[in-house]
């Protein structure tokens, strides 16, 4: 009897033991020299080979005590894949918090508001490295996914003005077909069906407003006059005038990839369907993404009799002046050109 209890004593100690052991591992701070370098873990890998993992790395001393934590708590499934940066030091417990976060390294993807899809094209390219193999044409070509929109647009020809600006952030190994689809969904996230109803009301269609908008984008940087801007293309268009809108030149200049940062007098005179220095009416499409800011003030743009505008030379928020007149325009492009004289020498 005596030898009976001798041994129960003994084996409780050493569960006793044992447990502290177990408990003290778990939760004493384990200093490694990973704390900036990102660890990861393969899709597909078992428990045991993310701790076979861990180890090797020197992120724990031992796999053991979270071995036998997993297979006490059955918590071994919860550890996901992912790419972590392990603070050091850190406990085993900690580092288990992180594996069931399924953290992935990603990059921070911003697309201003105005970009084009040929900009857009040119930053994915240069942030993403498995694009650049292929080049910004391969991007370019799924910017032409139109089914992407083909319950808002049918009539689009590709995906400019629909990919919306806004910062994002994408895995590294992300797909520029999964990058599109996202700036998409966020427009769609932006166009509300009351803007269709509101487009219906004007007698135009989405693509026309989303057209619009473009060209409101790329004219005012400031909210407050952006309505303002779009009442005088929407006057203009009911006089038959060209909307004179010199961004479109641009825009033919980056579709023929020959933009060198300057509006050349043979972009003003090209006889592409985009540019408003000739054409009546609206360019074929957008010629940027644009802002909820400037789809609101196509849908809802001022009641005016502007139907002219120049930079405003006495303010630097880049605002415009506005007139109705032929006469009032030429006074205030006088200025403006007087004013740009000065600021060039």
């Amino acid at each position: 009897m005596k030898i009976l209890k001798f041994i129960s004593v003994l084996a409780i100690l050493v569960i006793l033991v044992f447990s502290f052991w177990i408990y003290r591992s778990l939760n004493a701070p384990y200093s490694h020299n990973k704390n900036n370098q990102y660890i990861q873990i393969p899709q597909g890998s078992s428990p045991g080979q993310i701790l076979v993992k861990l180890t090797s790395e020197g992120i724990i001393s031992s796999p053991i005590p979270l071995k036998i934590y997993l297979k006490i708590t059955g918590t071994g499934k919860e550890m996901q894949a992912g790419e972590y940066l392990f603070n050091s030091p850190i406990t085993p417990l900690e580092v288990l918090s992180e594996l069931k976060s399924g953290k992935l390294r990603t990059v921070k993807l911003t697309i201003p508001e105005g970009f084009t899809r040929f900009d857009i094209a040119k930053r994915i390219t240069g942030q993403f490295p498995q694009n650049q193999a292929a080049g910004e044409d391969a991007v370019l070509k799924l910017t032409e996914d139109i089914s992407l929109i083909k319950d808002i647009a049918p009539q689009a020809k590709n995906l400019e003005g629909y990919m919306y600006p806004n910062t994002y952030n994408f895995p590294r190994a992300v797909t520029t077909q999964a990058i599109i689809k996202q700036m998409v969904e966020e427009f769609k996230k932006v166009w509300k069906p009351e803007y269709a109803d509101r487009a219906s009301e004007l007698k135009l269609k989405p693509h026309q407003i989303i057209t619009i908008a473009s060209l409101v984008e790329t004219e005012s940087r400031l909210d407050e006059e952006r309505p303002v801007i779009a009442s005088v293309i929407y006057n203009r268009l009911k006089k038959g005038m060209p909307l004179g809108i010199d961004q479109t030149a641009v825009y033919i200049a980056k579709m023929e990839n020959r933009w060198d940062g300057v509006i050349n007098k043979s972009d003003l005179e090209s006889n592409s369907p985009y540019n408003t220095r000739k054409i009546i009416g609206l360019p074929p499409g957008p010629i940027s993404s644009v802002s909820e800011s400037s789809i609101k003030a196509a849908l809802y743009p001022a009641t005016t009799n502007y139907i002219y505008y120049v930079l405003n030379v006495d303010k630097e928020d880049k605002s415009h002046r506005f007139y109705s007149t032929a006469a009032e325009f030429e006074r205030g492009k006088a200025a403006y050109q007087t004013w740009l004289k000065k600021e060039r020498k």
